[in-house]
């Protein structure tokens, strides 16, 4: 049987990742990649595959199983609506898009034309993630109180082209993203966030350094700390060696307390009293190290994806689902800009 035929629109940071791992699957083909750079050619010609610099002659062109979108964010939904005019299932990395209102409309547009869409979330394939989400809603910390989670690194000068310069891109959208869908994932739904945003480092149009207070509908809380100023060994792709772009530093990200125990992320080490009843203050608390085995997402979403794209899968994180984390994200913005508390927006009703 012919292997699935996946292309690749934008060769950026993460899309060359992709594409080089499709380039190197022994079950997917990379038939080719879109991207109107220079780099274009010079890549396509090193992975071995068909270089287009409109995505749209690509489409037209090319059979295409599924396609892996990574273009700027402001394009994802122009994108997206082109796959999904022509029936082909899609990967749209976060965020899903840069507004609400394109969200809804490549929700909706999916949904209406039965083309399955997943959103590039993919730390939710790590196994150290899928563990802590068992662990979680086993109740092994009893219930709920709160959660910290920091994200810092310095980025390079070169990283900032225009887009991540200005509306619709910044760390908030291109990177704490990630943070929250996390915290959606482990902790549910969020009901309210209030956030404070400073760009007084570099200056730019949009943030580099932000605070957020997360209220979430179970009852828990929540903060999270970012910054792309400042280095530092606190991070998710810094802790759990996920992106190798970004220097491995095994330090943990998250921090879980709950009414039995605590939990490090995403070291996985759980601490809590010697005896069976929650350790009070004047006891000592003591670490245990969970089991965990490996921490490749990517190559786990692609295979999702390829279910998904043989109809043997539903996608694991959805539209609707990638809707409701760019909610959540936009709320925290909105707070940053007003100074005032914001819930996210409910999504659209399913056609």
């Amino acid at each position: 049987m012919a292997k699935p035929r996946l292309a690749v629109v934008g060769i950026g940071l993460i899309g060359i990742r992709h594409a080089e791992l499709v380039a190197a699957s022994e079950d997917a083909e990379l038939a080719a990649i879109a991207d109107p750079s220079d780099a274009g050619p010079r890549e396509a010609e090193r992975l071995g595959t068909r270089h287009y610099a409109d995505y749209r002659e690509m489409l037209d062109a090319e059979r295409l199983d599924g396609v892996y979108v990574a273009a700027p964010n402001q394009l994802h939904l122009e994108i997206g609506l082109a796959c999904i005019e022509r029936g082909i299932p899609a990967v749209i990395e976060k965020p899903l898009c840069d507004t609400l209102e394109a969200g809804a409309d490549l929700v909706l547009a999916s949904e209406a034309k039965g083309v399955p869409l997943l959103v590039g979330h993919h730390r939710r394939y790590n196994p150290r993630v899928e563990a802590t989400r068992a662990l979680l809603q086993r109740g092994e910390l009893g219930r709920l109180v709160a959660v910290n989670a920091v994200w810092a690194v310095r980025k390079p000068d070169d990283y900032f082209v225009a887009w991540r310069r200005t509306a619709g891109g910044g760390p908030i959208l291109i990177n704490m993203i990630h943070d929250v869908d996390c915290l959606r994932h482990f902790c549910g739904e969020i009901a309210e966030v209030q956030a404070y945003g400073s760009s007084a480092v570099r200056g730019f149009e949009v943030e580099d350094t932000a605070v957020v207070a997360i209220r979430f509908a179970g009852g828990a809380l929540g903060t999270v700390t970012l910054t792309d100023a400042a280095p530092s060994p606190w991070g998710w792709e810094a802790g759990s060696g996920d992106n190798p772009n970004i220097a491995a530093s095994d330090e943990n990200c998250y921090r879980f307390l709950g009414t039995d125990a605590a939990l490090d992320f995403p070291n996985l080490t759980v601490w809590r009293g010697a005896g069976p009843e929650p350790a009070s203050w004047a006891e000592k608390v003591f670490p245990t190290r969970l089991d965990w085995a490996g921490h490749e997402a990517l190559p786990r979403q692609l295979a999702h994806f390829l279910e998904v794209i043989a109809g043997t899968a539903a996608p694991r994180i959805d539209g609707r689902d990638g809707l409701a984390t760019l909610a959540a994200t936009l709320a925290i913005k909105d707070a940053i800009h007003t100074g005032r508390p914001a819930r996210p927006v409910a999504p659209p009703p399913a056609p």
